[in-house]
């Protein structure tokens, strides 16, 4: 059995976002700039891992997908803070969490050779995360509030957490 891989919780959280009925996996490749069949192999592996329905990918276990998130992806996917780049905003630097965590100092970004803030490195969940968030302000978030929860402070996860359950919630209505 192939394992998830980090570019999986992409494509899911895009596939959530856009809703069951909004999305095909031309969609998710242009919006995730990722190739139809990394798509369809990341499809794969969710369903694999009882997040998604097998073939047609047309519903997604919510409570799956936020247990998965909240409890695995930190120890899974764990990332701790790297050197100081230029980059996009992530974790706590980012929105929705800039506006209730305020830091002087202590930003993450993804690198990017076009970002406008300099920070400790996050490692984005999949090279075109940076590319991907830029073009949609919704995911970007989505991306974020996970970062948040794979190498935030206790504080920054529960804050994190609670952001992402409400809106894991709000995208089970489109499923």
């Amino acid at each position: 059995m192939e394992h998830m891989k980090p570019q999986d919780i992409a494509v899911l959280l895009k596939a959530l976002k856009m809703g069951r009925r909004e999305w095909k996996f031309a969609s998710l490749s242009e919006g995730l700039c990722m190739s139809l069949s990394a798509v369809h192999r990341s499809l794969g592996r969710c369903a694999k891992a009882r997040l998604i329905s097998i073939a047609p990918f047309d519903y997604i276990n919510i409570s799956n997908v936020t247990d998965f998130l909240l409890y695995g992806v930190p120890y899974v996917f764990a990332v701790a803070p790297g050197k100081i780049v230029r980059g996009i905003a992530t974790a706590h630097s980012a929105p929705p969490l800039n506006s209730r965590i305020v830091t002087e100092n202590d930003h993450y970004v993804w690198p990017y050779i076009h970002g406008d803030i300099r920070g400790q490195t996050i490692e984005p969940l999949y090279p075109q995360a940076p590319e991907a968030a830029l073009a949609d302000p919704e995911f970007y978030e989505l991306l974020a509030l996970v970062d948040a929860v794979r190498a935030g402070t206790a504080r920054e996860k529960t804050i994190a957490s609670s952001l992402l359950k409400e809106r894991l919630q709000e995208y089970a209505e489109r499923y």
